[in-house]
């Protein structure tokens, strides 16, 4: 194998490394796994990756694509080449200011983009609280969204069309296509044709549209990236009459680089949000408290609402940089709930403050509700999104684990299901982090595990498994943002019912038969508790 390496590496444009160090570097991400993988290679061109994909062909090796590897779920770590494109894959291709899409490469950084987009008074929404790193190829394939997701929904939401390179190395472009298209595609002879055949084959039997709709996340669980994304193409024409056109990009949205390989993106992108933005900063003593009252603040169609729960707030105290972003805390609240609105004026977020406040005071929730305004707000989401590297600093070895952080239901059924998550918990005498999305019904929720421990080893798994049944109870979605990777793939079945399951894997075949592209995730993924 070195030896059929050496005769690729002369082959590229770009470069391909089988040193420990730049395989070390690849064998991460930013979850709990780790695996060496083959080799690292960081294709210069189109050319290089399509001889990227003949050379795993022809030796029965597997690809990982890879962008900046902030991802959470071990969705780029595996034993193949890794094929990072954050090196070179980083142009902004095209603007289309009149119709509102931007087409870019997969290696452009979230807010660098923003940056580009800000002088034509456009944006793109969906923001990870990694956004400052994260790229756009990973956010793509892990479907990303982030705190202002109430009103930016998810990259799916903003995906309009991809250029890719199939398994077997051609060329394909997936956007949307009225019924004729559709049908006009499934006549084809080559991959990209088989592929809209098999899709049409499931999603037109009765028996398995019945299953789809009984099993996945109900509609009203706006976050869902539990599998392959079948039950939202089942609600498109020609499936259902008078819904929108069929666009496979809401499948590859999600679909972790396990089914093609990207080379170009095209967003929808909308205009800047209204320049002022205040943060209502509520203080509560518990969490079941704040997520009571976060249900009053959504009616008042806020840009975001995020938790901070005690655990949290306590590491900003030890941290220099950030106990000077502490200075709007009262006391040792529970949670605070950071309640966002854009507006206007800052007199309009005034005067919807102090109804929200009335609000929630009415309901006996929250005793402090600092409102903030300009740099002070930006202190506000600093903390907040330090939270996950100061979690890490936790003294000791046992370390608030990302296991089951990333479960998403109906944000009507956070309060009951976060009741009935910290009983599990306590039973197993634990304890957890709850942070983030309270908005969207996705809270990051990491108990406290010493993972260096074979005890610890068998709870990642034993928690893992027993939420998985409570978000299945709630009719949610085991990720929300984060994706499946090798954390949850294991689950998958269990969420979405042995038929369907079943179904995900026929996809996966029909677009990758000799499994090169990302294998292990998704489908086909191996006990979460190895490779850690």
């Amino acid at each position: 194998m070195k030896e059929l390496l050496l005769q690729l590496t002369k082959k590229l444009e770009g470069e391909l490394y089988t040193d420990e160090t730049m395989r070390t570097l690849h064998a991460t991400d930013a979850s709990a796994y780790r695996e060496m993988p083959l080799a690292v290679a960081i294709p210069k061109s189109v050319g290089d990756i399509k001889k990227i994909i003949q050379f795993a062909n022809d030796n029965k090796t597997s690809l990982i694509p890879r962008t900046a590897g902030t991802s959470l779920a071990g969705q780029v770590v595996g034993n193949g080449i890794v094929v990072d494109v954050s090196k070179y894959f980083t142009g902004i291709l095209e603007l289309n200011e009149t119709e509102n899409w931007v087409r870019v490469q997969p290696g452009v950084i979230r807010d660098e983009l923003n940056m580009f987009l800000k002088p034509y008074g456009l944006f793109f929404g969906p923001e990870t609280s990694t956004a400052n790193r994260a790229m756009i190829g990973g956010m793509v394939g892990n479907n990303s969204c982030g705190s202002n997701s109430v009103v930016y929904k998810s990259t799916r939401e903003h995906l309009l069309e991809v250029n890719t390179i199939l398994s077997d190395g051609s060329e394909a472009v997936f956007k949307s296509l009225s019924t004729d298209e559709f049908h006009a595609k499934c006549e084809q002879s080559d991959l990209e044709g088989s592929i809209y055949k098999k899709i049409r084959s499931i999603l037109s039997n009765y028996d398995n549209q019945e299953e789809i709709r009984k099993q996945f996340p109900k509609k009203s669980v706006e976050r869902r990236n539990t599998g392959y994304a079948i039950d939202l193409l089942l609600e498109k024409a020609p499936f259902v009459a008078g819904m929108p056109d069929f666009n496979f990009c809401e499948l590859i949205a999600g679909s972790e680089g396990t089914l093609a390989f990207i080379t170009e993106i095209k967003l929808n992108v909308v205009p800047l949000p209204p320049k002022e933005t205040g943060l209502l900063c509520v203080h509560f003593n518990s969490i079941d408290e704040s997520l009571r009252a976060n249900l009053i603040a959504l009616k008042y169609n806020p840009s975001a609402c995020e938790l901070i729960d005690h655990y949290i707030l306590d590491c900003t105290k030890d941290n220099i940089e950030q106990n000077k972003n502490r200075f709007f805390v009262q006391g040792d609240p529970g949670a605070i709930l950071v309640v966002e609105f854009c507006r206007q004026t800052r007199a309009e977020i005034t005067a919807i403050c102090t109804q929200v406040e009335n609000d929630m005071r009415t309901a006996n929730l929250g005793y402090h509700f600092p409102l903030l305004f300009g740099n002070d707000s930006k202190k506000i989401w600093t903390l907040r999104k330090a939270g996950l590297g100061l979690l890490s600093n936790l003294p000791g070895d046992a370390k608030a684990v990302p296991v089951i952080e990333d479960t998403a239901v109906d944000v009507n059924d956070l309060p009951a299901y976060i009741r009935e998550f910290n009983e599990i918990l306590i039973k197993h005498d634990l304890h957890a982090v709850h942070y983030a999305h309270a908005g969207s019904g996705e809270l990051h929720l990491r108990p406290i595990i010493n993972l260096k421990t074979k005890t610890g080893n068998e709870l990642f798994k034993i928690i893992a498994q027993e939420i998985a049944t409570l978000v299945k109870k709630y009719d949610g979605s085991l990720s929300g943002e984060h994706g499946d990777g090798r954390l949850r793939g294991e689950f998958i079945e269990q969420m979405v019912g042995k038929k369907n399951y079943q179904l995900l894997k026929e996809v996966k075949h029909s677009w990758d038969p000799y499994n090169i592209f990302n294998p292990n995730k998704i489908v086909d993924t191996p006990p979460m508790n190895s490779m850690l």
